[in-house]
């Protein structure tokens, strides 16, 4: 039988080696995934609600006045007008193609209306050798980097001088010498992708970045979350540029997410964010520059969350009117439109006027459709192009399957409408 001692003496070895074991355990909780937490005797969650709100980022109010004069950018009046002319020009291409979709005369098309000013004002703070990868709403940026009316048109008819040859779905835009990399119609794809150029750039130590835009329906995927993570980790320098526009497609964002929008997610993979406002030019261009700065310096992705709206339909083959009001619409336009807003700001500054504004919109209606009727006469390619534009060289699987099609043309040759086509 033990005595009182030797139990008094056992217990307080025990005690001791449980108080060693919490110790031990307190260590690997502050070290424990590299987060340098500290501890607490508190029950107690953490609600969306305890965080405050990411602000939004704004230089221009919608009267054009600057807020804050430090904040404006040392642009040019040449500058200012051409970052003018190119979002009013995407606005007033965007209006013929879309009328010419309507028409029959073209397959499908995207409206950039309400976002100009996140596609040029990102552009603008970019270096023209950063490597892009859009979503399928990004044409200002293409157009910025000096994309002709003839290409964009050339594309959407799908014709021989298009750069894809007509493999591809219209605005499905790419261009090798413009360093953007050709848009993919499936959601988000071109996030990790994104990922792993920016880490190659990184590894060359060539001082550029990629940026990657999409749009918040495209942040509820999960190479989204592939690719913010893998950014995070690997120190890629890519910047995550999403136009939050208020709708995925039929989807409000309301219905998209809960919390606080998608920049509320960076510092939770570990990236710096911001929020702007997408329809100030100038808030998305210091935003984007020191993104960049930050990006390119200290090797670091960074996530940009522009709020704009989308003021057209999804594509041509959606109704908005399905799912918000057309009062809505109107309202969000009048209220936040870009174009206006900056238009505001150029005759302030006195750079622009009513008499440029309607020789402009003369010259800019005339240009595009003339490059709409010049590229809607060009032929299509051949049909052996879509295995000739696969490999640099027509593999053997690929000549078997050349024949199988010249062989079913020439059955059927009346039902093929060869006065569109190159001659094969």
């Amino acid at each position: 039988m033990l005595t009182r001692r030797v139990l008094h003496r056992l217990f307080r070895c025990a005690v001791g080696q449980i108080n060693k074991r919490q110790q031990s355990t307190q260590q690997n909780l502050l070290i424990s995934g590299h987060i340098n937490a500290p501890l607490t005797n508190k029950l107690q969650f953490l609600f969306p609600k305890d965080r405050p709100i990411i602000p939004v980022y704004r230089v221009l109010e919608t009267d054009g006045h600057v807020i804050d004069e430090t904040q404006t950018p040392s642009f040019s009046d040449e500058q200012i007008v051409k970052m003018y002319k190119d979002m009013t020009l995407l606005s007033t291409m965007d209006e013929l193609l879309y009328q010419s979709q309507r028409q029959g005369r073209i397959s499908f098309y995207m409206t950039n209306y309400g976002e100009e000013a996140t596609h040029v004002g990102s552009a603008a703070a970019l270096d023209p050798n950063d490597l892009v990868y859009g979503q399928y709403r990004e044409a200002g940026v293409l157009m910025y980097r000096g994309f002709q009316l003839d290409d964009f048109m050339n594309q959407c008819f799908g014709n021989l001088k298009a750069s894809c040859k007509g493999i591809q779905m219209p605005v499905h835009y790419g261009s090798k010498k413009l360093n953007f990399v050709t848009i993919s119609s499936t959601l988000a794809t071109q996030m990790p992708q994104a990922v792993g150029s920016a880490y190659a750039y990184k590894r060359a130590q060539n001082m550029l970045c990629v940026i990657c835009y999409f749009g918040e329906g495209a942040s509820s995927e999960g190479d989204a979350h592939a690719a913010l993570n893998f950014s995070a980790t690997l120190e890629a320098p890519v910047l995550f540029f999403c136009r939050n526009n208020g709708y995925a497609i039929s989807t409000s964002a309301t219905e998209q997410y809960r919390g606080d929008g998608v920049a509320s997610r960076g510092p939770g993979y570990g990236i710096a964010a911001i929020r702007v406002d997408g329809n100030d030019l100038f808030a998305v261009y210091n935003a984007t520059k020191a993104a960049r700065d930050m990006a390119v310096n200290e090797m670091r992705p960074v996530l940009i969350e522009a709020m704009t709206y989308r003021v057209g339909h999804h594509s041509t083959s959606d109704d908005s009117s399905a799912y918000r009001s057309i009062d809505e619409v109107r309202i969000r336009d009048k209220r936040d439109n870009p174009i206006s807003r900056f238009r505001k700001y150029m005759t302030l500054r006195g750079c622009w006027n009513e008499e440029k504004e309607e020789e402009w919109v003369k010259e800019s209606k005339r240009s595009v459709m003339e490059s709409f009727t010049r590229c809607e006469k060009i032929k299509r390619a051949s049909p052996a192009t879509i295995f000739e534009n696969v490999f640099d060289k027509v593999e053997p699987h690929l000549q078997r399957q050349m024949k199988e099609m010249n062989e079913h043309i020439k059955l059927h040759h009346d039902h093929f409408p060869w006065t569109q086509y190159e001659s094969m």
